[in-house]
């Protein structure tokens, strides 16, 4: 029995967040953007080509509602970390510790990354997009994102001091 519209929307939920979270940086601000995204994937749902990655679809939605709301609030908006936001509890291993530190300055060098290659590096590399659904989604030639992709790769493994070696 196929999955209705809803089933998938709320099965892609997760991954909406996530990237919602990469590019606002934000927990409020990535739940709100869920919330339009959802919205207006509902709103518009006949527009979906049945057969296509729905998630393709829905961060592209994201994505644009995200850069209206760049447009919109260009000068006002106040930013909040998320590792403020983040409550890791646990015993104190030392396994642990080391895991979450990495977990903290990965997730950090990302975020230092530029809009271009952070949205590039989390479609490809978390979500697990190919190039060409990263392309479509950011509707930019496949190129583009594969020298942003590398450029990105590039900068995160010098932050994090891994050598390519």
């Amino acid at each position: 029995m196929p999955h209705t519209f809803g089933q998938q929307l709320i099965a892609l939920l997760p991954n909406l967040r996530r990237f919602a979270l990469s590019l606002t940086r934000s927990a409020s601000s990535a739940d709100d953007l869920v919330q339009i995204t959802c919205e207006k994937a509902l709103a518009n749902q006949d527009s979906y080509a049945e057969g296509t990655r729905m998630d393709a679809w829905l961060f592209r939605i994201m994505r644009n509602a995200w850069i209206d709301q760049l447009r919109k609030d260009k000068t006002a908006g106040t930013s909040v970390d998320v590792d403020a936001l983040l409550n890791m509890s646990g015993d104190d291993g030392t396994r642990q510790t080391e895991s979450a530190l990495m977990l903290k300055a990965t997730r950090a060098a990302i975020a230092d990354l530029p809009d271009e290659q952070r949205e590039v590096i989390v479609l490809v590399c978390i979500e697990e997009f190919s190039y060409q659904e990263a392309s479509d989604v950011l509707a930019i030639p496949i190129g583009t994102v594969m020298s942003r992709l590398a450029r990105a790769r590039k900068k995160l493994a010098s932050v994090m001091g891994i050598n390519g070696d």
